[in-house]
Order: structure tokens, then C-alpha cells, then sequence
């Protein structure tokens, strides 16, 4: 049996345990955000402007980009990468804006993306934030090209 004294040490020496557990994880969780997963070095007007249309057009109201978001419509924080963007950069980005001037696509019993009318600059910018997203590291998520 434990005694009054011997119980309070070990509640006290628990909470202080994962406490300090707890601080260690969210500072390591800020310093590899920060840090390593975001591809600062190539942040760039175009992509800010890219995020900004993004946000503008609440995209993330159908669209999920890196797991966040609506569910509605697919995944995007890899589409740069399932338009060929690995092999052929500049034709993902031709393809993702074709993709986009094409909307809606009129497919009947399909969910339908509305035409938002994007000038070529925005286009481009958007395109370019997609890329953007796609060389963010995210441990491997989504699992699959698929989304």
C-alpha cells in the first residue's frame, strides 16, 4: 500500500513527467514546421498571390489541401504531382489551368466546380501554389497519389 506522502510524490513526479513531454513534443512540432517541412526557399510573390486567390475563391470550402478543408472535392495538396509535375513541371501547370478554364464540366450526375473566370496572371499564380504545396514535406501524407 502506498502511503498519503508516497501518492502525492508519485502524482506530482507523473504531472511533471508529461508536462515536460508535453512542451518537448510542441516545440518540436513548431522548430520541424517552421523549419524543415515548408519549402521556404522557394516562397515567392507568385505563390502568395497563388494563396491569396486560394482564399479568396473558398476553395477550401469543397477542397481538402493537405488534409484540411471540406471533403466535397478531391484532395489538392498533391494534384501538382498527379498532373505529371514531377516529370514535366511546366505542362502540370498548363494542365491544372486548362482544368480550371474548363470548369464546370458539364458531366451529368458529377459534382461540378464552379467557373470562377481567372485571368491568365491568376491562373498562373494559383498554378504556382499548387506546385508550391506539392514540395511541402508531409511525412508521406496523403498515402496515395489518389488523394
Amino acid at each position: 500500500m502506498y502511503t498519503k506522502s508516497a501518492a502525492r510524490n508519485i502524482f506530482y513526479g507523473g504531472s511533471l513527467f508529461f508536462l515536460l513531454i508535453f512542451f518537448g513534443l510542441t516545440a518540436h512540432t513548431h522548430y520541424y514546421a517552421v523549419n524543415v517541412s515548408t519549402n521556404k526557399e522557394t516562397l515567392n510573390e507568385a505563390v502568395a498571390h497563388g494563396k491569396k486567390i486560394w482564399e479568396d475563391k473558398a476553395c477550401v470550402n469543397c477542397h481538402t489541401i493537405l488534409g484540411e478543408g471540406a471533403y466535397f472535392a478531391p484532395e489538392l495538396g498533391n494534384v501538382f504531382v498527379r498532373f505529371g509535375g514531377k516529370d514535366d513541371p511546366e505542362g502540370a501547370r498548363e494542365a491544372i489551368k486548362d482544368w480550371m478554364k474548363a470548369q464546370p464540366s458539364g458531366v451529368e450526375g458529377r459534382r461540378q466546380m464552379p467557373q470562377f473566370n481567372l485571368s491568365e496572371k491568376e491562373l498562373d499564380d494559383l498554378a504556382e501554389f499548387l506546385q508550391w504545396v506539392s514540395t511541402i514535406d508531409t511525412n508521406n501524407w496523403p498515402p496515395n497519389d489518389a488523394g
